[in-house]
């Protein structure tokens, strides 16, 4: 990574050039494409890179711009590149680059707009790719929304093969032969004799080579490492703990600082004594931060031990001090006043429901992202230059929020962005970079780490926003006539863009994610989404509003199959013509033996279509002396392109096991304005000896590439819930369900 700290930004390459011995390729489409973050001021012997692409003397290095937090994402990104270059997968090196804008992410924009995913009409294309245009104006560099792969997957391919077209040309030129009679494999060049030019060995001759026109990509009959499990480059170094993360980071002279905020978000501190603090053996420096203090110390321990005999005198909370009044807030959303949105509303609902009709309310508390590394990051200002080293999901988003706290051109200021063990959109937020910076500028010459407490962590959140659901409905000879679905929370949008200083103004559609979109088809049917006012800050939670939604809207889809007295399954089928949705449960049913059970056991339904990909999932239980055990576990997914399988099939897995830690026992309450969860103890995630089996079946029946980072989570909680009915006639409608049943 200290190759890439002395890196200036500046134009961007348009073909393929050389500088100072190695060779950048790229391919865009845009006249005047944003500056290569790559390009230019280089220390002598140091190589240039190219959004994706470098090749020097020891071989070839691919640039993965999303941030890879245990999802595998650089893995398949280094393969979109290698593919088309044709390169031995174990020789592949992969870094993630600096922030630029040139890597902005314009399909986590595709998400917002207002048509379905199952919409694949004109107007519907038309708009989705016109997202790219605001995406390169505000070129932000993100990692989320299960946007990674669809951004890519084409323009990683083609930064490859520009790479690999320019390189046959220099063979070509060398060999006096026609570019059409040389071929490609394990990165070199193979002319018609059977002899080989390596890639390093063309370098110098390629950046010469200009391309006149976009180059073709392999058809996918021709994929030799796409489409298939590959070795994560990653797994060694993780495996052996190697790998260095930010609270990894030693650097000489580093001292090491810790935080304590108020509790309550967004109020001040009033006044604090921290004459023992600074008594303590090992303390160097107490130095304010926003809404609190950071204590600087010869270790991380020492900083968290001085911390704890600080005592501070915190102002209030600006929201609701308690859970039960916060629930009364959302309660009292559902008003017209704070409507926000209608995406559905076919037919006439309200002709067609009548008071008597079903109905039915439903709620999810708060959810802390909790990843199991703790927030931290490491930062030097020296020289008017300032280096951050962290882990994170917007690393373009550093480089003004840095320049405005320092003064600093954003050139002067260098972001080296390092793996991270978890994200789950907890690391888009900035809290953690506006502190080591405040902390750095406070010891300047001196590099700083900065680790929060778990306990830090679990009280100063975004969290998953608490939210109700509300539900009314009609069946009439088996079938579901009139389907009226309300849903109500804090804006996500409000509050997470808010803090980063941008306003978004229109509808929150996260507030309606994961129910306005599904592919049922029902004569009457309405879906509304109500803003509550903003309160405890909340954040993008893995799947964001599909978290909640598709708890509410499976487990009354499972309430109405019920009263109808149709199968869960037949029920959902009969009103969903979307062939990938119908293709996905109908392979879970098979998957998971639908309709039977051993003794004693009984197996729950859900779906939900979120971020493009229908997910189907099926959870068995039992009764045992203990409590409640999860027996078995299925699940299909539709991804459109299953680029790396084993890969796919892990994210479902490991998204299945979030969103069931969140429904068993997760919920963060709040008294006098605080979280009163603090650490695993209390805040307990689903273990290992609870964790049933899971199959995965990954289809590809949609016409589109889609991600699958998050859609695993949200059919989750409902399947487990409607599983408790099926096996003990206990509806649950409310988040945990530990608060209700007892699980072994």
């Amino acid at each position: 990574m200290a190759r890439l700290m002395k890196i200036a930004r500046r134009g961007f390459l348009f073909g393929s050039v050389a500088l100072l011995g190695g060779v950048a390729f790229g391919w865009w489409r845009y006249a005047t494409p944003h500056g290569n973050p790559l390009e230019g001021g280089l220390a002598e012997g140091e190589v240039t890179l190219n959004p994706y692409v470098l090749i020097d003397q020891s071989g070839v290095t691919v640039i993965a711009p999303r941030a890879e937090m245990g999802q595998g994402v650089q893995s398949t990104l280094a393969a979109l590149v290698a593919e088309e270059m044709d390169l031995d997968w174990s020789a592949v090196r992969v870094l993630h680059g600096p922030p630029g804008a040139a890597y902005y992410n314009a399909a986590v924009l595709q998400e917002g707009v207002p048509f379905a995913p199952t919409d694949t009409g004109w107007l519907a294309e038309t708009v989705r790719a016109s997202m790219d245009i605001p995406a390169k104006f505000l070129g932000f560099q993100i990692t989320g929304g299960s946007s990674s792969i669809p951004d890519a997957f084409e323009k990683m391919r083609l930064a490859g093969a520009a790479a690999r077209a320019a390189l046959v040309a220099a063979a070509a030129a060398r060999l006096n032969l026609p570019a059409d009679q040389l071929a490609t494999e394990a990165g070199a060049v193979i002319a018609p004799d059977g002899s080989r030019i390596p890639y390093v060995d063309l370098a110098e001759a390629a950046a010469g080579v200009v391309l006149d026109r976009e180059p073709g990509l392999k058809a996918r009959a021709e994929w030799q490492l796409l489409g298939k499990s590959l070795p994560r480059p990653d797994m060694m170094g993780k495996i052996t703990g190697t790998t260095t993360f930010a609270v990894d980071i030693r650097l000489p002279g580093m001292r090491f600082a810790t935080v304590r905020t108020n509790p309550g978000q967004g109020a001040a501190l009033l006044s604090f004594d921290a004459s023992s603090a600074e008594a303590m053996p090992g303390v160097d420096r107490i130095i304010p931060v926003e809404n609190g203090l950071a204590v600087v110390a010869s270790s991380t321990w020492v900083a968290m031990q001085a911390a704890d005999v600080i005592t501070f005198n915190w102002a209030s909370a600006p929201y609701p001090a308690t859970s039960a009044e916060i629930d009364a807030v959302l309660a009292a959303s559902f008003s017209e006043d704070r409507r926000d949105s209608v995406n559905r509303d076919d037919g006439d609902v309200d002709a067609v429901l009548m008071d008597g009709d079903w109905q039915a309310e439903y709620s999810v508390p708060y959810l802390a992202h909790a990843t199991m590394e703790p927030m931290s990051s490491a930062a030097l200002l020296k020289d008017g230059r300032l280096t951050v080293w962290t882990g994170h999901q917007l690393p373009s988003q550093i480089l003004p929020e840095a320049a405005a706290m320092t003064g600093l051109p954003e050139e002067a200021i260098t972001v080296e962005v390092l793996p991270m063990g978890g994200g789950f959109g907890r690391r888009a937020e900035m809290d953690v970079i506006r502190q080591v910076v405040t902390i750095a500028k406070a010891m300047e010459g001196t590099p700083v780490l900065l680790t929060w407490s778990r306990e830090e962590d679990m009280t100063h959140d975004g969290y998953r926003p608490a939210a109700r659901g509300k539900v009314r409905a009609k069946v009439d000879g088996g079938r579901l006539v009139a389907f009226d679905f309300a849903t109500c929370s804090s804006s996500v949008v409000e509050s997470q863009v808010g803090r980063l200083g941008y306003s978004v103004p229109g509808p929150d559609g996260t507030i309606v994610q994961g129910a306005w979109e599904q592919p049922y088809r029902i004569a009457n049917h309405r879906v509304t989404g109500y803003r509550a006012p903003a309160m405890v800050p909340v954040g993008s939670w893995r799947s964001v509003g599909a978290s909640q939604n598709a708890f509410f809207h499976e487990t009354a889809m499972d309430e109405l199959a019920f009263a109808a007295g149709v199968d869960p399954v037949a029920f959902r089928l009969g009103m969903i013509d979307h062939e990938p949705s119908r293709a996905v449960i109908e392979a879970v049913a098979e998957m998971s033996g639908w309709g039977s059970a051993a003794p004693g056991r009984a197996k729950g339904f859900a779906f939900c279509l979120s971020f493009g990909v229908p997910c189907a999932q099926v959870i068995e239980v039992e009764d045992s002396a203990a409590g409640l055990r999860m027996t078995g576990a299925w699940a299909a997914a539709d991804v459109g392109t299953a680029l790396d399988p084993r890969n796919i099939e892990a994210q479902v897995q490991g998204a299945m096991i979030y969103g069931l830690s969140a429904a068993m026992r997760g919920e963060i309450t709040f008294a006098d304005g605080q979280a009163e969860q603090q650490n695993f103890w209390d805040y307990e995630p689903l273990r290992l000896s609870q964790c049933p089996p899971i199959a995965v079946r990954v289809l590809e029946n949609l016409g589109h590439i889609r991600g699958i980072g998050e859609p695993g989570t949200p059919p989750a909680a409902p399947a487990l819930g409607n599983a408790i009915f099926a096996l003990t006639g206990q509806r649950l409608r409310d988040l945990p369900f530990a608060r209700t049943v007892t699980f072994a």
